[in-house]
């Protein structure tokens, strides 16, 4: 998959009745006889799940997405939980099966991501005329494109993980970064077409690869997708005014330090983060690239006799990261990777040891960007605004309780979190 190339200036280089998307099964028959021969009343059956087909077919709406879980305002006094955010820029299935293993992972570890797939991994080479890219000829992408088995596994990771809880965000189509013609170069107009592209990729996959057999993906992508992180972090902020205007919800393509979040543009903040290099005297951000960069420089193949060394140094700034944060202001810590096997798949090892360290510990979660964001929005702008002025790695001095001990707002109607209004019938005589 295509990497993040360069950073930006200054810095150091769901029910599984779903499953199917045709109903639930009726599972093994039962006896339809009582004790002495007399046929009981059978229960009606499950209704089947609703599915309806959009558009050709590639994609479908199937209900609520599972296991998502409820987000809930703090209390008075409460720590808030630590959040860590796993995700992935180009995310696609191909022969090394990254896509699949951490699948497993993420589950085995009680866990959710954000996958950012790539819309040219949906278009077959032969249809590649179809993708007319800002700024560049029909049919160029500095990533490639897919051929129909590696759609065809992408689109079965694709349904898997969203029906897992998972979400599936973009990281646009064809990867083009710097100058002549770079993303950092596109227009508010430039950058709603290549959106519009990137949604028409996966909304049409069956009809570009011919497969109109092939079970559809379950979501409606025009309302899954609500965030993605730039090519190579660069065109930000004309992204950032066509992604507020289509309705997204945050960007992630930015260099934050471990902080609270805040808006910016109208949208959530979720920018991946700076955390300590062990043994170096710098930080660099939560991303495999950066850290390759830092040790092996501009090659993926560097000296095989670091490999290990490397992944250890990666595990453990990201791992320092994570505790400065949780035992201090408990800033979501945000993670960016790539399906990559760069210095022997060495960063692969570190992203998942760093999992199986951080996402089975008390208070926290292993979340998606899009439950983060459903989180943040259900809590009160006071509480979050006081969050945020707490440093880098440091917990209140007086203490949680007495921190967050102001009574906070109520959450308006309608916002996540906000507790349920009882009918006008049910509120008589209750004083």
């Amino acid at each position: 998959m295509a990497a993040t190339k360069k950073l930006a200036a200054g810095i150091t280089v769901a029910a599984a009745c779903a499953v199917a998307l045709a109903g639930c099964g009726s599972g093994e028959p039962g006896s339809t006889e009582g004790a002495h021969g007399a046929k009981k009343a059978q229960p009606a059956p499950a209704p089947k799940s609703a599915v309806r087909l959009i558009g050709d077919g590639s994609t479908a709406y199937t209900g609520a997405q599972p296991h998502l879980p409820k987000p809930e305002r703090l209390k008075p006094g409460q720590k808030p939980p630590q959040f860590v955010v796993f995700s992935w820029d180009g995310a696609g299935e191909d022969s090394q099966k990254l896509f699949s293993h951490f699948r497993k992972v993420a589950k085995a570890n009680n866990a959710t991501m954000t996958y950012f797939l790539s819309g040219v991994y949906m278009l077959p080479e032969d249809k590649k005329h179809l993708y007319n890219p800002p700024q560049h000829s029909a049919g160029r992408s500095d990533i490639g494109f897919n051929d129909a088995k590696g759609i065809k596994d992408t689109v079965t990771q694709l349904r898997g993980a969203w029906l897992e809880g998972n979400e599936i965000g973009t990281h646009f189509n064809g990867h083009f970064c710097g100058k002549g013609g770079g993303v950092g170069e596109w227009s508010v107009a430039e950058w709603k077409s290549e959106i519009d592209q990137a949604k028409s990729f996966v909304k049409r996959w069956k009809s570009n690869t011919g497969a109109k057999q092939a079970d559809a993906l379950p979501f409606d992508y025009d309302k899954e997708l609500i965030g993605a992180r730039t090519p190579c972090l660069e065109g930000q902020k004309n992204f950032m005014r066509a992604a507020r205007e289509l309705g997204f919800r945050y960007d992630t393509s930015g260099v934050n330090n471990q902080l609270w979040p805040k808006k910016k543009e109208g949208l959530w903040d979720l920018s991946m983060q700076l955390v300590p290099v062990p043994g170096r005297a710098f930080e660099t951000l939560t991303m495999d690239y950066n850290f390759m960069v830092n040790q092996s420089g501009n090659t993926s193949k560097g000296d095989p006799s670091k490999h290990k060394y490397w992944g250890d140094q990666m595990r453990d700034g990201l791992l320092q990261g994570f505790q400065r944060a949780y035992d201090g202001n408990r800033a979501p810590l945000i993670i960016g990777n790539h399906f990559e096997s760069w210095n022997g798949g060495t960063y692969m090892r570190a992203i998942e040891e760093t999992i199986e360290r951080v996402c089975t510990k008390r208070e926290v979660r292993c979340v998606s960007f899009r439950q983060l964001a459903d989180w943040l929005d259900a809590q009160d702008p006071k509480v979050l605004e006081k969050m945020r002025t707490l440093p880098v790695g440091k917990a209140p001095k007086e203490g949680w309780p007495a921190f967050l001990s102001g009574q906070p707002a109520p959450a308006p109607k309608g916002v996540p979190g906000a507790p349920a209004v009882k009918p006008a019938e049910e509120r008589k005589g209750q004083h």
